[in-house]
């Protein structure tokens, strides 16, 4: 159990990342901010009011994607430095400096997608004719066509960025550095708490009283500071809500799924079968935690608990490797090297300290390596959380190879894919690694409590919490602590039933996720795990096609749909059967995790 979290400055630097690569000060960060600013005012003299034809359009797109290239890095580092330690005055300033400055860039920037889509279409498919290398961008820029607002709004809208993103700086602030965790009691004996030792530790402690005690404290604490995270949140809602009225959408749906290529079917079928479908089998899973650990009510604070904590070992950072070579050696000798590569050239920030974000991610640079942070506190199942962040960085490090800064990144609707793969090529391997019953049960039980949990379950009633909101949002209203708190309550109550008792408390984790100040970014993580679910299938079934079939998906980034994507890897997401496959897998890994306890109990 992780203590009193020590200060940055504390941990030992092997077990932090290395941001040299972007750059090896913060000196050289603030100079190339200032050229990047100098190269900007350059762009907008040399390139504003003279794009006029096909050769013209091509030379100043060519311009952008060079200067585009060189902001990438200033705003990775930027994010980077403050997402390790939130309470650093020194990172604080930085970031706000590069918010500032990425504003003004930004607005300087704005004539070149006005100036280009005032131009005669005919003269826009010329181009494309012309350079395939900015094809996908400029059939993106005219499927904006109709939202477009006059250059001068859209001008001022750029200016204003850093005050649209406010809201998720402010949520950061409240939760990483304003909102500090007092010790909390059990028998007379104090015991430390923090988000991290929470959401890392507690969350899964075997022992119910300590267990439920921490749930207490740690809630009480979000409590204090519901209503100023309620108003940081609704913010963000109407500043939303008010973009989407000025362009003309017919929806704060139709805003934020425009960039997803996806329509509000495959939005609405992810959730609404999800929560119709899934929730029997997790009902089942609750009922058999509560009956392995003899717990008289199943709550809402036990659904984090291992199925046999007892069997779950204890894993370092060293020897997680081993695990995820051996998991992801099917993905080829170059993957192989990429995940090598993380660890030897510190990829990976594993220090646990105070200030840190919580949870885990991984943000993929264009023209760099990409970068994970996560909070290694030595559970085995990590290695299904490391899997899933080299998941990421697997896509970006093939896709960034192959495309070019603007056709690298996909829509968001695929971006949890190519992770949530990672993870069932882990459990896959595992599978294959013994006959013990009792440790059949534990990879099962890690499957279910952490790939399909996290994904299919605490996303997805996320996500259906979400849609509440929005449809709240979208009808003209606002929303306060009491209103979430309610949402947030009636949505665990409709999925859990009576098999899960939603203590007081539970309410409270919509407080939690910074997804929110993402759009709708919480339903893609079973939207992507649906695909993977069923290209693991393939890749068992078939072995080297269709890995060689994935590759392929994860070289061409953006430059497809959704829909196109996960059909060049095999699969159809324009039915509901891959979802309904999905969730019937699901089904039969809770059946077997019932069927191995029985036959543990009989030995």
């Amino acid at each position: 159990m992780a203590k009193s979290l020590p200060l940055r400055s504390e941990v030992p630097v092997e077990d932090t990342w290395d941001l040299r690569s972007l750059f090896s000060s913060e000196e050289e960060f603030y100079q190339a901010l200032s050229a990047l600013e100098e190269h900007a005012n350059s762009f907008q003299q040399q390139y504003s009011g003279k794009v006029a034809d096909a050769s013209s359009i091509i030379e100043a797109l060519t311009a952008y994607a060079a200067l585009y290239e060189k902001l990438v890095p200033l705003s990775t580092y930027a994010s980077l430095v403050l997402s390790t330690d939130q309470t650093d005055d020194a990172a604080q300033m930085l970031s706000s400096k590069f918010g500032s400055v990425a504003a003004k860039i930004s607005s300087k920037l704005a004539f070149l997608n006005s100036e280009l889509l005032a131009l005669p279409e005919e003269m826009l498919q010329q181009a494309m004719n012309e350079s395939e290398e900015f094809k996908v961008y400029l059939e993106k820029l005219i499927r904006k066509k109709q939202y477009q607002l006059h250059p001068e709004v859209e001008k001022t809208l750029a200016a204003y960025s850093p005050t649209f993103s406010a809201p998720y700086g402010l949520y950061n602030t409240t939760k990483m550095v304003d909102m500090k965790f007092d010790d909390f009691e059990v028998n007379g004996k104090n015991h430390p708490l923090s988000y991290v030792s929470f959401e890392g530790d507690w969350e899964a402690e075997p022992n119910v009283e300590l267990r439920r005690a921490a749930f207490n404290a740690f809630s009480a604490k979000l409590k204090d500071y519901q209503h100023t995270t309620a108003k940081t949140y609704d913010m963000q809602l109407q500043t939303e809500k008010t973009t989407s009225d000025l362009r003309g959408y017919d929806s704060i749906f139709d805003y934020l799924l425009f960039n997803q290529e996806v329509d509000q079917s495959l939005y609405n079928r992810q959730i609404d079968l999800i929560m119709k479908e899934l929730a029997p089998h997790m009902r089942k899973y609750a009922k058999l935690l509560q009956d392995v650990h003899g717990l008289g009510k199943m709550t809402f604070a036990d659904l984090k608990i291992s199925l046999d904590p007892s069997y779950e070992p204890e894993i370092t950072v060293e020897e997680s490797k081993k695990y995820i070579n051996e998991a992801l050696a099917i993905m080829g000798p170059d993957y192989l090297e990429m995940v090598d590569r993380s660890y030897s050239e510190r990829w990976i920030d594993f220090a646990q300290n105070t200030g840190k974000s919580t949870g885990a991610f991984c943000s993929s640079p264009y023209g760099d390596h990409p970068y994970i942070l996560i909070s290694w506190t030595g559970r085995m199942n990590e290695v299904f959380v490391l899997a899933h962040e080299l998941g990421h960085a697997g896509h970006f490090y093939n896709a960034n190879r192959e495309q070019n800064v603007f056709n690298a990144r996909p829509s968001l609707y695929f971006i949890e894919a190519p992770s949530t793969m990672n993870e069932m090529l882990v459990a896959n391997h595992l599978l294959e690694s013994s006959n013990d019953p009792q440790f059949k049960r534990w990879v099962i039980s890690s499957i279910v409590a952490r790939t399909y949990y996290h994904n299919f379950v605490t996303h997805l009633l996320e996500a259906a919490y979400q849609r509440k909101v929005y449809e709240r949002i979208d009808a003209g209203q606002s929303v306060n602590a009491g209103i979430l708190n309610n949402l947030k309550r009636g949505v665990l109550e409709e999925f859990w039933g009576d098999a899960v008792e939603i203590t007081p408390g539970a309410e409270l984790t919509w407080m939690r996720q910074p997804h929110y100040y993402m759009g709708l970014y919480p339903y893609t993580y079973s939207a992507g795990l649906t695909i993977s679910t069923q290209v693991s299938k393939r890749i068992l079934k078939e072995g080297q096609p269709a890995v060689d079939d994935w590759i392929e998906v994860l070289k061409a980034g953006g430059t497809k749909t959704p829909v196109e994507l996960a059909k060049m890897g095999g699969v159809d997401i324009t039915t509901e059967q891959p979802l309904r496959d999905t969730i019937a897998y699901i089904g039969e890994l809770v059946d077997e995790l019932v069927k191995l306890t029985e036959e543990i109990k009989v030995k």
